[in-house]
């Protein structure tokens, strides 16, 4: 069963943000992560939520996608990440 990351960002250090969105395809590929949506034009339909930039990364399980977050692969990624922006994220498992 598929599972999303999905992820509200608000970037405080835009230069050094960029490193990181260059760092992040590549530390997928061994857990079949891709991106979904990645930073598009966000329109509030209902309600106050108004985030900045917004994320979704599908991977084919609730177990791969922990994986990622919590890899090698990912750690210098995600510690630029948490330098430079502050980041809302869930993970939440999908439907056949």
């Amino acid at each position: 069963m598929p599972a999303y990351i999905v992820v509200e960002v608000e970037v405080h250090d835009p230069q050094r943000y960029e490193n990181y969105k260059a760092m992040v395809p590549s530390s997928f590929e061994a857990y079949g992560g891709h991106f979904l949506v990645r930073g598009g034009k966000v329109e509030t339909l209902e309600g106050d939520w108004s985030p900045k930039r917004f994320v979704m990364v599908e991977f084919p399980s609730l177990a791969q996608a922990k994986a990622w977050w919590d890899s090698p692969e990912y750690a210098e990624a995600k510690a630029l990440r948490q330098a430079t922006a502050k980041t809302q994220m869930i993970v939440v498992q999908g439907i056949e």
